[in-house]
């Protein structure tokens, strides 16, 4: 079973204001005509003290955003560049969010409120700084869905309905607007980084390595790494060790992101911003979820690939603090770490002790095999066959039939499971946009936690990341 988050008093911690006069930009947020709550996690507030507030003091932090006490004193909109679809942009940064606050849970670790859809930055360019309603909904099944399936991801932390109407070209026009705040343990980019390289700030860059180091702490690199102790070299190591599990996760939930950019990559190694994602229909390494992703750049089998690519760029970023030789020894990891993620990830969907490297690569080829002959979408094949169960005949069924059961094996999701295909999600913001209704979402949330519930924690270490938990207690509203 998952632990709950461990409730915290308010501890507050603006951790990052040293850095912010060069690292962010002071902004006002939007003034909405109105404030409709819609989506409180209060099993993740209580984990940073923030469970005991009223939907009033809920809306006037979340919605109109005064600041919380002894926190930042106003929002930060953060710069950075980025990779996007692999052509180096300069213009960007926070263009319709910002970083509101900081505190520590109960186990000491840093978290970071952030917002979306909370009005125009600096780096807003043509933007309205706004988030569509849909947007936010989307947001809320992404993060829930990944949570259960054992993904490192930002939690949807609130939504409030903020009563404008919005147009967009990839939405029936005008349509509903709200404001998001995610938490999540950090807002630092790859771009954060790339960007200081490109103006040639080094001493900032080796103060946002400190930040890093301290905020997100990790396990010091193998000791036969060249340079192991330098700041740089360890932040590199930490940063793909948890960006080829997060890529394992990704491919063992059967997961799309979309949009794989290096402003898209957080340092923390959590899954975040989240746009066009899509979950699987069927075991398909071509599936792409971004309708602009014309060359399948960013495909579901090519997740991997783009996430080492985007290491790469962020060990060029920092070349002026550690040898080259260094930075390649680090990114030469990242191929076996994520098989290894992979394979741990796997059998753990699967509900089956790890037998090896070579039996259990073994048996990801054989289920890549038979889900691909049969279609099958890959949430109903995993939990069709967890805790070892054997239906037929094929490569993967006699293999399986050779690994130790780590879990029961029933039969309450042999059929069916609470997934997120994209007909599923339209179905239920439906309800929403259609007869305002909310019902089917909440109890979409709640099969999804009880999924989570039902599949467990993960085995993997995880040093500086969220506790998994999951609760049945969250009001949603």
């Amino acid at each position: 079973m998952r632990s709950e988050p461990q409730a915290s008093p308010y501890r507050p911690d603006p951790a990052i204001l040293p850095l912010a006069g060069w690292l962010g930009d002071p902004v006002e947020a939007a003034r909405f005509p109105d404030h409709t709550l819609r989506w409180r996690n209060d099993r993740w507030a209580a984990a940073v003290g923030l469970g005991d507030l009223t939907d009033a003091e809920w809306i006037a932090h979340f919605g109109e955003f005064v600041p919380l006490a002894d926190n930042l004193p106003g929002p930060l909109a953060l710069r950075y560049h980025g990779h996007q679809f692999r052509v180096y942009n300069p213009d960007l940064g926070d263009g319709r969010g910002f970083l509101f606050a900081q505190m520590r849970d109960a186990q000491g670790r840093l978290l970071d409120l952030g917002t979306k859809g909370s009005g125009q930055t600096p780096w807003s360019r043509a933007g309205d700084g706004r988030l569509t309603l849909k947007g936010a909904v989307r947001e809320i099944m992404a993060t829930e869905l990944l949570e259960a399936l054992g993904v490192p991801t930002s939690k949807t932390f609130s939504v409030i309905e903020t009563g404008e109407s919005l147009w967009r070209g990839d939405e029936p026009s005008p349509t509903r607007s709200a404001v998001l705040v995610r938490l999540g343990h950090g807002h630092i980019r790859f771009g954060s980084f790339q960007r200081l390289m490109v103006l040639e700030e080094p001493d900032h860059a080796a103060q946002l390595i400190d930040y890093c180091l301290a905020a997100f702490p990790g396990p010091p690199p193998p000791t036969d790494a060249p340079g192991r102790d330098e700041p740089a070299v360890r932040l590199l190591h930490q940063v793909v060790e948890r960006m080829a599990d997060l890529a394992a996760a990704w491919m063992v939930a059967g997961f799309v992101h979309g949009v794989l950019n290096t402003d898209n990559m957080a340092i923390s190694g959590e899954s975040f911003d989240y746009g066009p994602w899509r979950w699987l229909p069927k075991w398909d390494p071509g599936f792409t979820a971004a309708y602009f992703d014309h060359s399948g750049l960013y495909a579901f089998g090519r997740q991997p690939d783009a996430v080492r690519w985007n290491c790469v760029q962020l060990a060029i970023a920092l070349r002026a603090h550690a040898e080259t030789e260094a930075l390649v020894f680090a990114i030469d990891r990242f191929g076996p770490l994520y098989e290894a993620a992979l394979r741990r990830r796997f059998c753990w969907r699967l509900g089956v002790a790890p037998k090896g490297p070579g039996p259990d690569a073994a048996l990801i080829q054989a289920a890549e095999q038979a889900m691909t002959a049969s279609g099958e979408a890959p949430d109903i094949f995993f939990l069709r066959h967890r805790g070892g169960r054997t239906t037929g005949t094929d490569d993967f069924d006699t293999l399986l039939r050779g690994y130790a059961p780590t879990c029961a094996a029933d039969d309450r999701y042999a059929a069916a499971a609470p997934g997120l295909l994209i007909e599923e999600v339209e179905r239920i913001w439906s309800a929403i946009a259609e007869r305002d209704d909310w019902d089917e979402l909440h109890r979409r949330i709640e099969e999804i936690r009880e999924l989570g519930r039902y599949l467990g924690t993960p085995p993997e270490p995880v040093h500086w990341s969220f506790e998994r938990g999951a609760s049945a207690a969250d009001t949603g509203k």
